[in-house]
């Protein structure tokens, strides 16, 4: 079965709210959610497993204007099970993010 563009998006949104339940960053947390509307506004963009998308979308803005070193508090294998992605899925997002949107 097919998920839909908005299902996609809400998928996303739920497991973004998770993160940001347990670790709270509302600067970040804001940043974030404007990314997915951003890929979420192209029906083409969002493909693929939403946990992937929410751990790269956290991944790219958490990593805005500097070198992208991690999750600020978390260890990488932490992000990963967070998540249940590998670091090569979420740094994949991170770049699909960071070309598609303009955060």
């Amino acid at each position: 079965m097919k998920t839909s563009t908005h299902e996609l998006e809400a998928a996303c949104r739920e497991q973004l709210d998770r993160y940001f339940a347990s670790h709270p960053d509302v600067a970040l947390q804001q940043r974030a959610m404007m990314a997915l509307r951003f890929l979420a506004s192209d029906a083409t963009m969002l493909v693929g497993k939403p946990e992937g998308w929410a751990a790269g979308i956290v991944y790219a803005v958490a990593n805005l204007y500097r070198r992208a070193c991690g999750v600020p508090g978390l260890l990488n294998s932490e992000f990963e099970a967070f998540f249940a992605v590998s670091m090569g899925t979420v740094r994949r997002r991170a770049a699909q993010v960071i070309e598609q949107t303009s955060i």
